[in-house]
């Protein structure tokens, strides 16, 4: 039995792959066993984000691009996927219709999902997943033979690489009802008529099973690499991230984000508290965050304004840049409205005024979560597209009198290819204590 399980470990892959999957496309980072990373990769998806094939199309991409002698040699893959992104299925993972994103709130559920998850607050909102389900399966009618499978955007894919549907990771699924202190569904969610479907949780950095045979062959994988469970995009940003004890992390991707370890659990309308790396990860996710930059700017365009502005003066303007109708976090508000007129005659004034909302909101978050009891952050670690922007990073530091500093590289990628390699140094090490 020992030099069996010598020979599985010399077998199995030695490199780490991690996948990302977007708002805007798919990032891939492969990491040696030592941590270096090896490939850094990114796409767009070739079909509207509301449609999953797109997502499955575009990790084939990306993995074929990698050399096949890097292909053979991974060892394990762990994925991330936007939060709260859902899929309503059959029982065999065939998508039924498109997803509803992360950031489309369902107000006509949000009473039913509050009596459901009773008292669960992260699913009893009209922005829950909880709220995004019951649309889906109401959307749909009467489920198909064999019944429904509700799948998160990672969890869909990781299903996709095990061929099989059953998992769901326990992060991305607390906005579903997965109450992560008491190990269960909260309320009375796993008592509905639809229970079934509903993933079996299993823990972030946990492995699910290897790639489905044929699925290897194709892709030119070990037959034994490991699917390891992995997290939200959020989440695995700040794995790679690695703050330190009094650090707190913001993400300025499409969506803005902010988070921080604390050492007891903390729940609230709008809160995500997650289990990550043995720690309890606070935080909260507003709709507003770069892609509203996007939506007026180009990156060249929105290069040459951040140069022309003068942070000693105010734009004189209080925006509030949601993309569209809703938020999430610092305040639960599916009505809430965007706030982007008056457009002044200026480009830099305007692109001022919008910088100067998102960081607004970016305070009033960390203000929200040291009320709440999370530890007040003593620096913010930047990430995401947005923190390579020096001005911007100059004027939240005003605005939430804490130094801030980015971390380039520090991608969601780069944080599931650390868990993955994480996973199979465990096992590396658990096989050597066996043949002991």
């Amino acid at each position: 039995m020992g030099h069996a399980s010598v020979q599985q470990e010399r077998r199995r892959g030695s490199l780490a792959l991690g996948v990302d999957l977007g708002t805007s496309g798919l990032r891939l980072s492969l990491l040696s066993p030592g941590g270096d990373r090896l490939e850094r990769l990114s796409a767009n998806y070739p079909r509207p984000f509301e449609q999953p094939e797109g997502w499955r199309q575009a990790l084939v991409t990306m993995v074929l691009q990698l050399a096949p002698e890097r292909r053979a040699a991974i060892g394990a893959v762990a994925l991330a996927g936007t939060s709260g992104t859902l899929l309503l299925c059959d029982h065999r993972g065939q998508p039924l219709g498109t997803a509803l994103p992360y950031h489309q709130a369902c107000p006509e559920q949000e009473q039913t999902a509050r009596q459901l998850a009773d008292g669960h607050p992260v699913a009893a909102s009209a922005s829950s997943s909880l709220a995004r389900a019951l649309t889906l399966m109401h959307r749909e009618g009467r489920p198909p033979a064999g019944g429904w499978l509700l799948r998160h955007q990672a969890d869909w894919l990781m299903g996709w690489l095990l061929g099989d549907w059953r998992w769901g990771e326990e992060g991305n699924n607390l906005r579903l009802g997965w109450d992560l202190e008491r190990q269960r569904w909260a309320g009375t969610i796993a008592d509905q008529s639809w229970a079934g479907a509903l993933p079996a949780i299993v823990a972030s950095g946990a492995t699910a099973g290897v790639v489905d045979e044929a699925l290897a062959t194709r892709l030119g994988l070990p037959g034994d690499c490991l699917v390891v469970a992995g997290s939200t995009d959020a989440n695995a940003a700040v794995l790679a991230a690695a703050p330190a004890a009094g650090d707190g992390v913001t993400v300025l991707g499409s969506t803005l984000v902010v988070k921080r370890f604390s050492p007891i659990p903390i729940q609230g309308p709008g809160i995500s508290c997650h289990r990550l790396a043995g720690q309890w990860l606070i935080g909260g996710a507003s709709n507003a965050g770069a892609a509203v930059l996007r939506r007026f700017f180009s990156d060249e365009q929105l290069v040459e304004l951040s140069r022309q502005i003068d942070l000693s003066r105010s734009s004189g303007l209080n925006l509030r840049p949601l993309l569209s109708r809703g938020e999430r976090f610092p305040v639960d508000d599916p009505h809430l409205e965007p706030v982007l007129e008056p457009r002044p005659v200026s480009d830099a004034l305007y692109l001022q005024a919008l910088l100067e909302g998102l960081s607004r909101i970016e305070h009033e978050g960390w203000q929200r979560l040291t009320a709440l009891g999370v530890p007040a952050p003593e620096r913010i670690l930047s990430i995401g597209g947005g923190a390579r922007n020096p001005l911007w990073r100059r004027m939240r530091q005003q605005q939430l009198g804490l130094p801030v500093l980015t971390c380039p590289g520090a991608e969601p990628s780069l944080g599931m290819a650390r868990l993955a390699l994480t996973c199979l140094t465990l096992e590396a090490d658990a096989c050597r204590d066996r043949d002991r």
